[in-house]
């Protein structure tokens, strides 16, 4: 094997990098809702149906970045423990989701917590790293090829 090669995996591999970012902040973001019974994933799913109403799972999972099958084991778990509700699902997968009287409690619960946590992780890469860097964030997972 050639170990320029591999050593330029661990040096330069934009997935590797991008993956142990995500833990970290993923980890930490987990380690404070945790006392609430909530994940990260769960929570910007709960803020997304209350604050952009989506009209599909397929929608939803586009605007989060997620399988659409994950999202939907993901809503499944969370109707069964009364944080959503989920009507039928019509043509072209349309599906009116909405949070429970449960559910709109734990969000706002959450919020704080979760601006808790994001002010450290601003603090921790700096503001203004952070405000120059976010919308590319997004690009990388949006943007056309």
């Amino acid at each position: 094997m050639n170990k320029t090669i591999l050593e330029d995996v661990y040096s330069n591999c934009a997935c590797y990098r991008a993956r142990a970012a995500a833990r970290r902040v993923t980890r930490d973001y987990d380690d404070a809702l945790k006392p609430l019974g909530l994940k990260i994933t769960q929570f910007t799913v709960l803020a997304t149906i209350k604050g952009h109403k989506p009209s599909s799972t397929s929608k939803l999972a586009n605007g989060l970045a997620m399988e659409r099958t994950s999202l939907v084991r993901t809503l499944e778990l969370m109707q069964t423990k009364g944080w959503v509700r989920l009507g039928p699902e019509g043509y072209r997968r349309e599906q009116q989701m909405e949070l429970t009287a449960k559910g709109e409690a734990l969000l706002e619960k959450a919020l704080p917590v979760w601006r808790e946590v994001q002010t450290r992780f601003e603090n921790r890469v700096g503001k203004e790293r952070w405000d120059e860097n976010k919308d590319w964030l997004l690009d990388v997972a949006f943007g056309d090829d």
